[in-house]
């Protein structure tokens, strides 16, 4: 859920600030790809492109991550968490060194720093398989709260941890739009580092945990 909330400060900030860009939803890139290739105004092929990019590199490493830590579910957290959280303290940095409104080099920057560290957040999420938490895509984790409803005849599900995830993302969005569009899009960034960080140290707290929750998928 921490996690979560970090996908909305963090693309509160890359949208509002660095371009109409997203840095974890990748949908709405490939989407903005096609609008700007269309020849829509405010909109930078090259930024969507470079956001894609880094977001699959920084999947690439999430998956080598899992490869390496993955028989451990928190150790694998807190190895990909505290690789991502310094990508994004490097992005808190580049921020405040770049100042608003922020130059289109430290924008492309900023971009590709926290598209890494999303990409890597969610081939972690990935791998961990917690049920109805992508920690970034909510696309069908809204779908699945209609469809598997009483109502739909479905078996219900599990709408309860749906909606919170959800709720989560709008919380992030909410606070990261209003600390851009108020005070700077520093503060929102050191938010979510500071979330991730404190990801990281619950994770390590728990690398020395053998209960069955910890064995990652295919670990036995």
């Amino acid at each position: 859920m921490l996690l979560t909330i970090v996908t909305g400060l963090v693309d509160a900030v890359s949208y509002l600030t660095l371009g109409h860009v997203f840095v974890a939803n990748m949908t709405g890139n490939v989407v903005f790809l096609g609008f700007a290739f269309a020849g829509a105004p405010g909109l930078s092929a090259v930024a969507s492109l470079a956001a894609l990019g880094a977001f699959v590199l920084g999947a690439l490493a999430g998956g080598r991550i899992a490869v390496r830590f993955g028989a451990h579910r928190a150790r694998h957290l807190r190895a990909a968490t505290a690789i991502s959280v310094s990508l994004v303290l490097l992005a808190v940095v580049l921020a405040a060194v770049a100042g608003q409104p922020v130059p289109q080099g430290a924008r492309y920057g900023l971009s590709v720093l926290l598209a890494l560290a999303m990409g890597m957040q969610n081939a972690t999420a990935r791998r961990l398989a917690v049920p109805d938490l992508t920690t970034t895509v909510l696309t069908l984790t809204l779908t699945g709260i209609a469809a598997d409803s009483r109502l739909a005849g479905g078996p219900g599900g599990r709408p309860g941890r749906r909606l919170i995830a959800v709720l989560a993302m709008l919380v992030g969005a909410l606070i990261g739009a209003v600390l851009v569009l108020n005070v700077d899009l520093v503060l929102p960034l050191a938010m979510a580092a500071t979330l991730m960080a404190a990801t990281a140290i619950v994770a390590h707290r728990l690398s020395t945990d053998t209960s069955d929750w910890t064995r990652g998928p295919g670990s036995g």
